[in-house]
């Protein structure tokens, strides 16, 4: 069994297929990549950086979809947590360090990989968007954008 097909979780290995009921996994491919200085903070919770304002460069064949995203404020940013730590099923919440599991937290040790986080659109350049208040790490690659329940909300 080759690394790619577990998971380590509390320490021990975990066959993913197994995990997952022995659902087929299926391929998302990524729309562009974040760029900016943050960093994982290693063996803890948070980033290293001081970059308030963070870029997403979305592939060249994704402007077709950019039509009016300038005259928006707030956007949803899905995005794939590539550098995560082994899984804790239970461990202290770095918010308020009470004790819980991975669904009661914001930690990017889960199984899934996957990110979202609403984010105030700053400029749009091309296909580069400028955002403010993303946590995705340098080279995080962006899955989707999404209108931000902020600009539904009012």
């Amino acid at each position: 069994m080759c690394t790619d097909d577990i998971y380590v979780v509390d320490g021990e290995n975990v066959c993913k297929m197994c995990m997952h009921e022995n659902k087929k996994p299926f391929m998302i491919y990524p729309i562009g990549y974040v760029k900016n200085d943050l960093k994982r903070k290693s063996g803890s919770f948070g980033n290293i950086g001081k970059e308030k304002v963070s870029r997403i460069e979305l592939f060249s064949s994704q402007m077709p979809f950019m039509y009016m995203i300038n005259d928006e404020k707030h956007l949803t940013i899905v995005y794939y947590l590539n550098k995560r730590n082994p899984i804790r099923s239970v461990f202290k919440r770095g918010l308020d360090g009470k004790e819980v599991g991975i669904f009661a937290s914001r930690t990017p040790d889960r199984p899934s990989g996957i990110a979202i986080q609403e984010v105030t659109l700053l400029k749009v350049d091309g296909t580069t968007l400028y955002v403010e208040g993303l946590d995705a790490i340098n080279d995080s690659p962006v899955l989707d954008i999404k209108l931000g329940r902020k600009s539904i909300d009012g």
